[in-house]
């Protein structure tokens, strides 16, 4: 048995914000007491001493890329994974543009079947159409009994308005939900960075935002018409925002997910540095002010980190023939907890971002409680710390915030009652 004594316990779930002793027995958590009011009890008990510091639900990154398989130069899931402990992740949800593409059970089964040593759950996201080709749907009953909890062609739109009905009709039917990389591919072709002034000065192709907001448009309204629960990756433009909140006021069962590095920087930082592209690209600094506000205001449903590893040689080349992505699973909480100290978003709403957030677009819960997994996320808001992108677990280093100080940060992750990092 493992007691957590002494920390503070903050649950979105139940509204919970007090001192609490959290006493785990084998793969759940067996009390939530006031401290010092768990006693002895028979079997061995390993003590860990949390004073000073906040236990929460277990981190939900909805959105990252192990590149296994096909990209095992970049990332593993065992990397990846602990990376994403690292950062205070206790479950997270690859996207399917592995090699081969992740369109049918056999590699759903065969992503499982590694994760079985993983240091974090592993929730995969199977691709909604053969091949993520955006012509005919990809095998998702099977995937779905396979144990695959979302479908998205991430990396790509799902292609066009028609099967993009095909697959919200078909996934209404199963009760999963349809996450989609909201773009319009005529406006984004060619493009490296978000089309504006930054781009004009550097005389590198932009995109303009609506290359966003088109996708985003079509894919409510397909939403409005299916029924189907409709998820937005990587929201990063506020006419975006702005149509996802009007869609949840008529009631839509649409959300969103926004990065850290959307709320953190802008496109006028990016110059030719390749460790600030990423696609959707940084947007304006009017952009990233309406992303915070929706995160504080409840219009955000989750903070995720689209971690997408690359092996360094393919970013050591020219910016436009560098690949899109960033890393991101150590950094989130750091960057999150930035917004908290500017007193931007409340702590409880940070938290809630992590965990009950994304574990409702997923259909599930994320509580601490007796009887519930025991999938724990201890942080800091205050322990200071440098991140240093060499010492990272992730086998990639294509990080925008390698030196960046920050004041506070994960310090254990516990995944199914095992203590899987500890700073």
């Amino acid at each position: 048995m493992l007691l957590l004594k002494g920390g503070r316990l903050l649950d979105p779930a139940s509204g919970t914000d007090v001192p609490r002793d959290v006493l785990i027995d084998g793969e759940r958590i067996a009390a939530v007491e006031l401290p010092g009011k768990i006693g002895a009890r028979n079997g061995e008990l390993q003590e860990i001493d949390i004073a000073g510091l906040i236990v929460a639900p277990g981190f939900i990154d909805l959105h990252c890329h192990l590149r296994e398989p096909g990209g095992e130069n970049s990332e593993t899931i065992e990397t990846g994974t602990r990376a994403a402990a690292s950062g205070g992740f206790t479950a997270v949800c690859p996207m399917p543009n592995t090699r081969p593409v992740h369109d049918n059970a056999s590699v759903t089964r065969s992503i499982l079947e590694r994760a079985q040593t993983a240091h974090t759950r592993v929730w995969p996201i199977g691709a909604a159409s053969l091949g993520s080709r955006g012509e005919e749907l990809a095998e998702i009953a099977a995937m779905q009994k396979s144990g695959v909890v979302a479908v998205s062609d991430d990396g790509h739109p799902i292609a066009t308005a028609k099967l993009m009905r095909q697959v919200m009709d078909y996934c209404r039917s199963l009760g999963m939900p349809v996450i989609d990389h909201c773009e319009d591919s005529s406006l984004a072709a060619g493009a490296s960075m978000r089309e504006g002034p930054a781009s004009i000065r550097t005389g590198i192709r932009g995109m303009p935002a609506a290359a966003e907001t088109i996708g985003v448009g079509r894919d409510i309204q397909m939403a409005e018409l299916t029924g189907c629960r409709f998820h937005v990756a990587h929201l990063s433009a506020r006419g975006s925002l702005e149509m996802v909140r009007v869609a949840k006021h008529k009631g839509l069962a649409v959300s969103c997910e926004v990065t850290p590095h959307h709320f953190t920087m802008i496109d006028e930082e990016v110059g030719y540095d390749t460790h600030r592209k990423m696609n959707p690209p940084l947007g304006s600094r009017e952009d990233r002010e309406a992303l915070i506000e929706g995160l504080a205001d409840g219009t955000v449903d989750a903070i995720a980190t689209d971690h997408a590893p690359h092996e360094p040689a393919t970013k050591e080349v020219e910016f436009d023939r560098a690949p899109f992505g960033v890393t991101g699973f150590e950094t989130a909480l750091g960057l999150a907890l930035e917004l908290v100290h500017a007193k931007k978003i409340g702590l409880a709403r940070m938290v809630e971002l992590f965990t009950t957030g994304p574990a409702r677009v997923l259909g599930m819960q994320r509580k601490v409680a007796a009887g519930e997994p025991a999938d724990l996320t201890v942080f800091s808001t205050e322990h200071r710390w440098t991140f240093r992108a060499a010492e990272s677990a992730s086998k990639s280093r294509n990080t925008p915030f390698d030196g960046r100080e920050f004041r506070g940060g994960p310090m254990t992750t516990i995944v199914a009652g095992r203590v899987v990092y500890r700073r």
